[in-house]
């Protein structure tokens, strides 16, 4: 036989395994596929899993999925469903991000958490005074005022090293050119980097090989990172701070990750009753007695916080929390009024926010965004309803998300009300076919919609970005909503080091044990539960306490 028939026949072979293997009838749509080019051929980053999965028959692949559902269901990382524990959907495809496509993205979180720093404490430390942005003109005072998240209650107080975003959550999709694009921030509580840690854990189990032969740089530093921060934002003169992470309690949707990050920093996980203001101290009760704390991570909304200056009914907080705060005698993070940086109207000033305040262009695009308070663009959203994505300001989790071309008659008529009596609450953007990545559907692989969600970290110095984030997946066909909630998943998100990152030469280090210890928390029957999806409902609380929890942005 030639060698020409020899490479013929195996080019048959190899089309025959595709046509009826994992990829049979895959076939991407008008969003641009991450793995496959318009020829389809897989693209240069995904070529390694390409082949992987092309060689592997559907039970194989099926397997190792069930493997990592059983995986997450044993170690608790589930979420709510209508009610219902489930296991957070890992999907058994990772998703590859190149390591020039990863370098802009880092570069572009930064700058943005940059700018989102700039402007918090322009319009909180320039008390009696306006913001030098409203006096120059780049955005209006009275849509700050406005905010459901602005709090005069923090008016003038700086903290310790500056920082108030100590860490971000900035959502981002590629577009149908398969440019990335910031889709919205989260600066108040952002949720999520859990399942970054866990689902690398988990594929690191499940696919080894994968592991040694790729370079995918690791995820497990992001603990190391957040202790490193939150010491840097210690009041000064505290040589070697106490630490703590401050959560709602055991009923909380987002307690596994309380937990985890506790656990993973070695720092005390404690509620509202473990800690008292004295002399204008924090002081955490302990068996051997009160201890002072110095820097409180907190995975409580600001409204519920301090009973003083807040919700008066809130027993989840700690009374007095706000003057220890103005006296500098304890650092909060992330800094209580970094909501009104999460606006989704604030957010479509971001690029105008980042020329004035950094004096660069925006390295990453925001997604083209219609103001519903500017008459001109209210009209044209009006009369293009059935054609936008239409979204409330303080809206998260697709809460109140509403798709024009998938609404119904009537869900457009009260949308039109809804728009016409409160348009400050209301932005609108086009439908923007979010990026594709093959995705473990009924045995067969198949194109599904993804965000990405990367986490920085700001210690005052610099703001490190934690290469992959978080890749939430929109499991039903054709929906662009990939919360939880609405039936969404995840993916691991394998961000490939480029000649002159050092990857380490085993993966022994993603391997983090995620035990089922808790640390300093009250007694528990109930499973933690994550989901990245919403803020905590009402009904996520503990019986004995008659305030919701809120906060998680996910």
């Amino acid at each position: 036989m030639s060698q020409a028939q020899r490479q013929s026949q195996g080019s048959a072979g190899q089309s025959q395994s595709q046509s009826q293997g994992l990829f049979s009838g895959y076939a991407a749509g008008e969003a641009w596929d991450e793995m496959m080019s318009e020829e389809g051929q897989p693209r240069a980053p995904f070529k390694p899993i390409h082949h992987t999965l092309r060689e592997m028959d559907p039970e194989s692949l099926k397997e190792r999925a069930d493997a990592l559902a059983s995986m997450f269901l044993d170690q608790g990382v589930t979420f709510d469903h209508a009610g219902e524990e489930r296991p957070f959907p890992l999907d058994a495809v990772p998703r590859v991000i190149d390591a020039d496509a990863w370098a802009d993205v880092e570069r572009g979180v930064a700058q943005r958490v940059d700018a989102l720093e700039h402007f918090l404490d322009d319009i909180y430390s320039r008390q009696g005074s306006m913001p030098r942005a409203v006096d120059d003109g780049i955005i209006p005072w009275r849509l700050i005022a406005t905010s459901s998240h602005f709090h005069r209650a923090v008016a003038g107080l700086r903290p310790a090293n500056g920082v108030r975003a100590h860490v971000s959550g900035i959502d981002l999709i590629r577009d149908e050119n398969g440019d990335f694009r910031v889709l919205e921030d989260n600066v108040r509580v952002p949720s999520g980097v859990s399942y970054v840690i866990a689902n690398r854990r988990a594929m690191a189990n499940v696919f080894p090989e994968a592991f040694a032969t790729m370079r995918i740089r690791p995820v497990h530093e992001y603990p190391r990172m957040l202790l490193r921060a939150l010491r840097a934002a210690a009041p000064e003169g505290r040589t070697d701070p106490t630490v703590v992470v401050l959560t709602p309690g055991v009923y909380n949707s987002a307690y596994f990750e309380h937990t985890l990050l506790a656990r993973m920093m070695g720092v005390e996980l404690v509620e509202g009753r473990d800690l008292v203001v004295r002399n204008g101290e924090v002081k955490m009760r302990t068996t051997h007695g009160e201890e002072r704390v110095d820097v409180i991570y907190r995975r409580i909304d600001d409204d519920f916080l301090d009973p003083v200056h807040f919700r008066r009914d809130s027993m989840l907080g700690v009374t007095g929390l706000i003057s220890a705060l103005r006296a500098g005698r304890v650092t909060l993070a992330n800094a209580i009024g970094n909501g009104v940086a999460d606006d989704k109207l604030v957010y479509s000033y971001l690029p105008d926010l980042i020329r004035y305040y950094l004096e660069e262009d925006p390295i990453l695009p925001n997604v083209d965004t219609y103001r519903c308070n500017e008459p001109e663009h209210l009209q044209t959203v009006l009369d293009r309803l059935d054609e936008m994505v239409v979204k409330p300001v303080d809206g998260s989790g697709g809460k109140g998300l509403v798709i024009g071309p998938k609404a119904t008659g009537q869900e457009l008529d009260e949308l039109r009300a809804n728009l016409e009596r409160d348009p400050r609450g209301w932005i609108a953007q086009p439908v923007v076919q979010l990026s594709t990545v093959p995705t473990l559907i009924d045995g067969k692989l198949r194109p599904r919609h993804v965000d990405l969600r990367p986490f920085a970290v700001n210690d005052g110095d610099k703001v490190e970005v934690v290469p992959g984030g978080l890749t939430r997946v929109a499991l039903p066909e054709g929906q662009l909503v990939v919360n939880s909630s609405q039936g969404g998943g995840s993916k691991d998100t394998w961000v490939l080091a480029g000649r002159n990152v050092r990857v380490p030469s085993n993966e022994a280090a993603e391997m983090i044990l995620l035990s089922s210890q808790r640390p300093h928390s009250s007694d528990d029957d109930a499973p933690p539960t994550e989901p990245l999806d919403s803020e905590p409902s009402p009904t996520q609380t503990s019986p004995p306490q008659a305030v919701p929890t809120t906060g998680e942005e996910s």
